[in-house]
C-alpha cells in the first residue's frame, strides 16, 4: 500500500475523533491539556488496534488469500457506509458529551477505534507496513482531533456530522481502489 492511499485510509479513520473533537469544542471551554489528552489517547488507541487487527489478518491470511482483496473491500465498505450512516441519523446533542472526564475520554477512545481494529484486520489481508501505517494513523488522528477541538471552539455552525460522512466516503473509495488495483493485476 503507498504512502497516499495510508494517509487517506488514516484520515478516513479519523474522522470519528475529529467529529467528536468538533463536538466537544463547540460545547466545551476547552484548556490545551484537555485537548492534547483527548487528541493522545485517540491516537494512540487509533494506532494500536490496527496492529492488533493485523496480528490476526495476518495469521489467516493464506487461508483466504484467493479472496482477500473482496474482504478488504467488504471491511472498508461496510465501515464507510456505517459512518455515512451515522452521519445521518445520530442527534448532534449525542455527540456533546463531557470528554474531560478520564472514563468518558477512554470509554471514546477505544470507542473510535474500532474501525480502525477492523481496518487492521484488512491490512493483514494486503501489502501493508504495518509499523508505517500505526504510525501514520496515530499521527493523523492526533492532528485532526486538536484541528476538531480548535475549531470547534471557533464556530458552532460546522457540523460535525459531514466530517463523519466525508471519513466514510474516504474509506470506501479506498475499499474500491484496492479491488480495481487486484484486478488490474490480474
Amino acid at each position: 500500500m503507498n504512502l497516499p492511499s495510508l494517509i487517506l485510509i488514516s484520515l478516513g479513520l479519523s474522522m470519528d475523533c475529529f467529529a467528536v473533537s468538533l463536538s466537544f469544542g463547540t460545547a466545551h471551554k476547552l484548556l490545551w491539556k484537555d485537548i492534547l489528552l483527548m487528541a493522545f489517547l485517540f491516537g494512540l488507541f487509533q494506532g494500536i488496534m490496527p496492529l492488533i487487527g493485523w496480528l490476526v489478518g495476518n495469521s489467516i491470511q493464506s487461508l483466504i488469500a484467493p479472496v482477500d482483496h473482496w474482504i478488504a473491500f467488504a471491511i472498508l465498505a461496510s465501515i464507510g457506509l456505517k459512518m455515512i450512516w451515522q452521519s445521518f441519523n445520530t442527534d448532534d446533542e449525542k455527540r456533546s458529551i463531557d470528554i474531560r472526564k478520564i472514563t468518558v475520554l477512554l470509554t471514546l477512545s477505544i470507542a473510535t477505534s474500532i474501525d480502525a481494529l477492523i481496518t487492521g484486520v484488512g491490512f493483514g489481508f494486503i501489502r501493508v507496513n504495518i509499523l508505517a501505517a500505526v504510525f501514520i494513523i496515530s499521527i493523523i488522528t492526533f492532528i485532526v482531533s486538536v484541528i476538531g477541538a480548535k475549531l470547534g471552539e471557533k464556530t458552532t455552525f460546522l457540523p460535525a456530522r459531514w466530517a463523519e460522512f466525508f471519513g466514510g466516503a474516504v474509506l470506501i473509495a479506498i475499499g474500491v481502489k484496492v479491488v480495481v488495483e487486484h484486478l488490474a493485476i490480474i
